[in-house]
């Protein structure tokens, strides 16, 4: 009888042991799981960069040149260097007043201010080109955009003003933007990249007469159509 109560309590004594065991494999197995897991989203959130649906994330290095735009892309330090870049709607003002006023097919002088709205094209080879030609952080920069910019806008606007009479200017404001959006182009080829969105003109009306030169022969003849 003492003989059958050992072996039970031996046999009690092996169970207890093996789920003793089985347990601190399971509990060293989880905190194994939960070691990898931890570790995996902290090497996803270093080394995986996303942007948003403006934004294009340009990565350089091995594998060379490679843009994603409003998705992500693994960026290995010591491999690859990453820039942002912002592809949102960028406004750039020209204004032309004054002895730079515009001047129309009459000879009228005309104080002008027109808002031109860019962007960086969003495909892959228009940002690879501007982020060669600008770089990633000023392709967004106003000044940058002045600078890119100033003088094909304000040639357009001198180009198309010469063919409006100032009085046919300033009621048929529709037809001389359609004509300046005409002449520089929409598309990214005609703008080193950049698509022009849409344009608007802010200001314009008649240059005073007190800033016009009368040794100047266009004005000279504005001034006798005013007079």
């Amino acid at each position: 009888m003492n003989m059958d109560l050992f072996s039970v309590d031996l046999s009690a004594s092996t169970i207890l042991a093996d789920w003793t065991t089985y347990f601190q494999g399971a509990v060293a197995v989880a905190v194994g799981l939960v070691f990898l897991v931890v570790i995996a989203a902290f090497m996803f959130s270093r080394l995986y960069r996303k942007v948003g649906p403006e934004e294009a994330v340009v990565r350089t290095g091995v594998g060379g040149l490679r843009v994603r735009v409003g998705k992500g892309m693994w960026v290995i330090p010591l491999l690859h260097r990453f820039e942002m870049m912002d592809l949102s709607v960028k406004r750039i003002e020209i204004k032309r007043h004054g002895s730079q006023g515009l001047v129309c097919m009459d000879n009228i002088r005309a104080d002008i201010e027109v808002a031109f709205y860019v962007r960086v094209s969003p495909d892959e080879m228009n940002i690879k080109m501007v982020a060669s030609s600008i770089g990633c952080q000023r392709a967004s920069e106003r000044e940058a955009l002045i600078e890119l910019f100033d003088a094909q806008f304000s040639e357009a606007l001198k180009t198309i003003g010469k063919r409006f009479d100032f009085v046919d200017l300033y009621t048929d404001r529709d037809r001389f933007k359609g004509q300046i959006n005409e002449l520089i182009g929409t598309d990214a080829e005609d703008l080193q990249g950049y698509r022009l969105v849409s344009s608007a003109i802010d200001y314009l009306e008649q240059t005073s007469m007190d800033k016009l030169d009368r040794l100047n022969i266009l004005d000279a003849e504005g001034i006798k159509k005013i007079t």
